[in-house]
Parts: C-alpha cells; structure tokens; sequence
C-alpha cells in the first residue's frame, strides 16, 4: 500500500498566548513517511533559526531519491549521519553569527516504513502512542528533571512543579558532537503517534491528552488542534506544537526471496 493511503497525518504549530514569536518548526510528509518536529532554544530569534534549519535541512536530505530507495534495515546509518551533519551545521551557524550563539534545538523524527516507526530525539521534545485506548510516551527527555526522576530525587508530580523542566542535557547544535537516541517500534493499524513539544505536555496532563486522542481518533485535525487549545486554556506559556499520524493500513516493503532469507537469518 502507498504511505499516503496508509498514513493519516495533521500538524500544527502555535505560539501560545505569552511568547511573542514562535521557535518551534514542523514537517509532515506522508507519502515519504516522515514526520519532524523541532524546539529551538537560544537568544533573540536564534531558537527560531535552529529549528528552521534542523527541520529544512533534514527534511531536505531524507526526502532525497537514494535515501528513500534505501531498504528499512539500512535506514539507522545513513539518518544518523544526516543528524551528525545538521548538528555540525548549527554549531557552525551558532559560532560564526554572534546574534546566533548558544542556540540549539530539540528534535524528534518519526520515519514510517515498512510496517514500522524508526523513531529518533535529541531533548526533550516526545512521541507518544495511542494504542487500543493506551497513551504511551516512547520517549525519554534528555533533561535534568528526568535524571533527577531517574536517580530518584525528585517523583513524577514534583518534577511538574520543578523549575528546572527545560533544562536539556542534549540538544542539536549546542555541541561539535551530539548522541541521538534511536529505537524502533512494530506498528498497528489503527495506531495513533503523536509528536510533540514541551509546550504541550507541560501545560497538559497526560491523562487529558490521552482522553483528547481517545475522543476524537476519528478526526486527527480536530484532536490536534483541541490539544494546542488545551495548551493555551492552561495558561499557553510556550509555544505548543503537535504531529499527529495515525496509521490506516499496512505499508510492508516488498522483498525478493534473497532479502526475505536475510532478514529471517537476522
């Protein structure tokens, strides 16, 4: 089946109701299967640039003929090299532009492909899925407040309550070298992934996202553009993007019997 007909996605990015300008940038292509999303951080409109240029130079270099004639196996490699190089970029961008300096931006990028997520994020930017009625968030901040969860010092409701929400241990362009977290999920019809920034789940509760996608799963624009509501209902201090793709139908890759023994052997 052609991704357009087995991908149903919507995106939608606001500057919520206390920022004057908006530093997140999104990117949805369902016919590649990619979906990206991007915060960015920095001085006065330098956020803004990370973002664009992460989400420009990314989506341009996934959405080239060889790297979409690439085999699912093969795709972690080449994606990463693809991130290292915007990275690279940004920094550069960042020492070189004295109005640039110390920007960077979070990332998350859902690659669909053969009845597959390859799921990539650097901060704390997250991917959650909704599946048979559950939310789960397939991503783990990159941040303080998550060490600090993760070593125990702090609970799950005091870390909302921390000042210390958006403070990032990784982000593209910060450093000459930046880690990505990569991880593959099996998909499902009916499945719905939702991308998105910290402007939406620090102003909304988990639960009321999840009853938000439960509600209105038939009508991915509608949910999309009442999660951003919610955002900006509970106070809107940050810009608030979402990414919402819902999976219609099977997208397997074709294979030769060849490439069918080695992925058995695998």
């Amino acid at each position: 089946m052609d991704l357009n007909d087995a991908l149903q996605v919507f995106a939608l990015t606001d500057p919520g109701l206390v920022r004057n300008h908006n530093e997140d940038a999104v990117f949805a292509d369902p016919g590649k299967g990619l979906v990206i999303l991007a915060d960015g951080m920095g001085g006065y409109n330098a956020g803004e640039v990370a973002s664009g240029m992460a989400v420009t130079l990314l989506s341009g270099r996934l959405g080239e003929p060889a790297f979409q004639r690439m085999l699912p196996d093969a795709l972690e490699h080449p994606l990463q090299e693809a991130i290292l190089s915007v990275n690279q970029a940004i920094h550069q961008a960042a020492q070189c532009e004295p109005q640039y300096a110390g920007m960077g931006t979070t990332l998350v990028l859902g690659l669909f492909c053969d009845d597959r997520l390859l799921l990539v994020h650097v901060g704390d930017s997250r991917c959650y899925r909704l599946r048979q009625g559950h939310l789960e968030r397939l991503t783990r901040d990159h941040s303080l407040l998550q060490e600090q969860i993760d070593s125990g010092l702090l609970s799950e409701e005091e870390a909302r309550h921390s000042r210390n929400r958006n403070l990032v241990t990784r982000a593209l362009g910060v450093e000459s070298m930046v880690e990505p977290e990569f991880n593959r999920y099996d998909v499902e019809v009916g499945d719905i992934y939702l991308l998105c920034s910290d402007g939406l789940n620090d102003m909304v509760e988990q639960d009321d996202i999840a009853l938000t996608l439960q509600t209105l799963a038939a009508n991915l624009p509608l949910a999309g553009e009442q999660l951003v509501q919610l955002a900006n209902d509970n106070g809107g201090r940050d810009n608030v993007s979402v990414i919402l793709v819902k999976i219609t139908g099977r997208f397997r890759v074709p294979r030769s019997g060849w490439q069918r023994l080695l992925a058995w052997l695998k």
